[in-house]
């Protein structure tokens, strides 16, 4: 029996994300991956003019004259939602908690992949797999999404991206837009995105808090890594202590920047006391202009 309380956050949910996909989002959405996978149907004459690199050489050698493959549009597109629910997201110094950010976002994907009749399915995780749904059509199933997102409740405390990865890519059979959601607090899953990059389109969204990039000058204050549960006392009254706190920060995210680029991933920064729509509207946009 899920808890009242769920039900009605879904409800708001539903009601906060309705206005932004009807009004702008989903035609931004709809500019930039609709149409991105491209079905084989058959083969035909080479005509002049003709792309070269759409020549089927086997039936070219076959029938001793060029044939080019032809492709049709696909109709629909799979949305895999990947949602990191590690301890960490447990975490703002602002009006929401990274792990609530992060599931609005995945809200206003879901309602404007079933607006343009795509699938979308949902990968939970942890150091492990938690939850998996298939991609499914329809309202009903994207309200099923944002219940599973909102009631469960994580066995794992860390990360493992690379785990995620990996099993979505043995159950994820069709071309899919992944939306890796997660603050990358991991290691070694450069490997499994580069495979998933290959044969997916995946974009991360890194969400993250201003107080994990730097520190405020407070006094003493009492850290804990939600991850490890290790506890660290600070000073950040010594400017040093901040300087090396943020030098740390930066690097970590020049390192994840640099991954990114290697393999050639979109990548969308989310931060907790800025609104998530503006980035993510520009992101779109400035892809948009890149695929006409």
């Amino acid at each position: 029996m899920i808890p009242k309380e769920i039900l009605r956050k879904v409800k708001r949910l539903e009601i906060t994300t309705r206005g932004l996909v009807n009004d702008v989002f989903s035609g931004e959405y709809h500019s930039v991956f609709k149409g991105r996978g491209m079905d084989f149907t058959e083969v035909r004459e080479y005509s002049l003019g003709d792309d070269v690199r759409s020549i089927d050489w086997n039936v070219t050698a076959r029938m001793g004259h060029p044939y080019v493959k032809i492709f049709q549009e696909e109709r629909e597109l799979t949305v895999m939602l990947m949602v990191d629910v590690s301890s960490s997201g447990d975490f703002g110094s602002y009006e929401q908690m990274k792990g609530e950010i992060a599931t609005e976002i995945c809200a206003l994907l879901a309602f404007s992949a079933i607006k343009n009749n795509d699938k979308v399915g949902l990968i939970i995780f942890t150091d492990r797999v938690e939850k998996y749904i298939p991609p499914k059509k329809g309202k009903t199933h994207v309200l099923r999404v944002l219940r599973e997102l909102l009631y469960h409740k994580p066995q794992g405390m860390r990360t493992d991206i690379g785990e995620a990865l990996e099993f979505m890519n043995r159950v994820a059979k069709r071309r899919s837009v992944v939306f890796l959601v997660s603050d990358f607090i991991s290691k070694g899953y450069e490997k499994a995105l580069r495979i998933a990059n290959k044969k997916h389109d995946v974009v991360a969204i890194t969400v993250m808090d201003p107080r994990e990039i730097e520190l405020p000058n407070v006094g003493f204050v009492e850290l804990e890594d939600a991850e490890t549960g290790e506890i660290f006392l600070l000073n950040t009254q010594d400017r040093r202590i901040r300087e090396s706190f943020a030098q740390a920060a930066g690097g970590k995210r020049q390192e994840r920047e640099k991954i990114f680029k290697s393999i050639n991933i979109d990548h969308i920064d989310i931060y907790t006391n800025k609104p998530y729509f503006e980035p993510l509207m520009r992101f779109f946009r400035i892809r948009a202009k890149r695929f006409r």
